[in-house]
């Protein structure tokens, strides 16, 4: 592989490096993320053994009951009268999906995403992390005879909430860059994600219910931008559009989505470069939007998604005959292989290519660390899972125990590759928060733009 020439201090890297830090605001505002998501990992994973425990135990009917449970069996003329389980993926769920929009739209505007050069890093991991991982799906399913292949795109999603659970369990402190390149090709993964739910798993498309949601949308994008009195209305607005794309056949989760597109990131003019300034972004309304509900998102709706989408029952199950089921098999493999492979590959290319080096404080083993966290596709794997086999049949519940037992293994191989280098990681992480000055922005974020 492209080898790295280290480089003495204060002499500045070359242009090409990957994986490099970005500016202080940046990490300030990655920090603040990756510790809210970390939390919220710690409890989905909650959610998921509370779900595991009770839906083999000797009360798993009062499980199923409470998942099938419809709270409002009043709501069948907008197509409301779904059950608690179905609240929670379509419902909580359009709350973690507006705040993928923000941090997208962010990310577009004033993150890394809006430099074609640092974009390209983390876009194509994660369309090397999601095209191999399909592929391999449906290989492993027409060997066995065609059968499943609906459920082609289950084990493409990386959930970033288990991911940041798994490295805080295992106390490791990535570098900077790594870290950032984490929670950006997640990011990504998850708006390729929403797009192949909206384009492949719609059904019974209603086009006045989509075009009724759409003009919801538009006018909750004019009312967003123009502040004042009229910010009462949004929340109202907002569930509209999400009731009427829940109408009209289209995942109403798209709808979060769209949502989070419209909310402005910049609180003021761009700079005099022209570019736009990330410490406006950390005082436009998309970052006060982002910082109120993601702690909903991901300390309250993924666990409670996670609580209803993840009690398979196994107990008095033939578990070779599970294990042994093509489309257990595909989905473990893709998360494993597919995942690890595709990430890995398609940054290592894209270094040939562009004949990039790696940043000093990284090397290809912490990347094929960072590609096994990949695997854990929790979350949205587990809607498409849904969407694609329908809820509570026996091929869904293979599919979430092949998610669950391919989430697990990636995790496992991932905690073993990251430990390995965990005394040098906590050297990058001291150095990156050294302040000799006092001035409360660490040196190292203070030296000429790397990169």
């Amino acid at each position: 592989m492209t080898s790295r020439t280290p480089r003495s201090d204060g002499q500045r890297p070359p242009k090409n490096r990957l994986f490099t830090r970005s500016s202080w605001p940046e990490a300030r505002h990655l920090a603040d993320v990756l510790r809210t998501e970390t939390v919220g990992g710690a409890l989905l994973l909650l959610g998921a053994a509370v779900a595991l425990v009770w839906a083999n135990s000797p009360w798993s009917d009062s499980y199923t009951r409470l998942a099938r449970w419809v709270p409002w069996p009043g709501g069948a003329s907008w197509h409301l009268d779904l059950d608690v389980a179905a609240w929670a993926a379509d419902g909580l769920l359009a709350i973690f999906f507006f705040v993928v929009g923000l941090e997208l739209k962010r990310e577009f505007v004033a993150g890394d995403l809006r430099d074609p050069r640092r974009a390209a890093l983390p876009v194509v991991a994660a369309l090397g992390g999601m095209l191999l991982p399909a592929l391999i799906y449906v290989a492993v399913i027409l060997s066995a005879g065609g059968e499943g292949l609906r459920g082609w795109a289950v084990p493409t999603a990386t959930d970033i909430a288990f991911a940041l659970a798994v490295l805080a369990v295992i106390s490791t402190h990535l570098p900077h860059g790594l870290r950032a390149f984490l929670l950006t090709l997640a990011v990504v993964d998850d708006l390729f994600a929403i797009t192949i739910i909206a384009v492949f798993y719609t059904a019974d498309l209603q086009p006045a219910a989509l075009f009724a949601a759409l003009a919801s949308i538009g006018i909750f994008a004019i009312l967003v931008r123009r502040g004042g009195g009229w910010q009462w209305a949004l929340i109202p607005l907002a569930v509209t559009a999400w009731a009427l794309m829940h109408a009209s056949g289209v995942h109403a989760t798209v709808a979060g989505v769209l949502l989070g597109f419209t909310v402005p990131v910049l609180a003021g003019p761009r700079t005099a470069t022209g570019d736009p300034s990330a410490a406006d972004a950390e005082g436009g309304l998309a970052a006060r939007l982002e910082h109120r509900w993601r702690p909903v998102s991901a300390g309250f709706a993924v666990p409670v998604f996670a609580l209803f989408a993840a009690g398979v029952t196994v107990r008095g199950s033939d578990l070779t005959a599970l294990l042994a089921d093509p489309v257990v098999i595909a989905v473990v493999a893709a998360l494993v292989l597919g995942k690890s492979i595709g990430i890995l590959g398609s940054t290592y290319l894209l270094a040939r290519f562009t004949r990039a080096e790696l940043d000093e404080d990284v090397t290809w083993s912490d990347l094929l660390g960072i590609a096994m966290l990949g695997g854990i596709g929790f979350t949205v794997s587990l809607l498409i899972g849904d969407l694609a086999f329908g809820v509570g049949g026996t091929t869904d519940g293979r599919v979430k125990a092949a998610v669950l037992l391919g989430s697990v293994i990636s995790a496992g191989l991932a905690a073993a590759v990251l430990v390995r280098r965990n005394a040098a990681y906590r050297r990058v992480a001291e150095r990156e928060r050294l302040d000799a000055d006092g001035d409360g922005v660490p040196d190292v974020y203070q030296r000429p733009a790397e990169g």
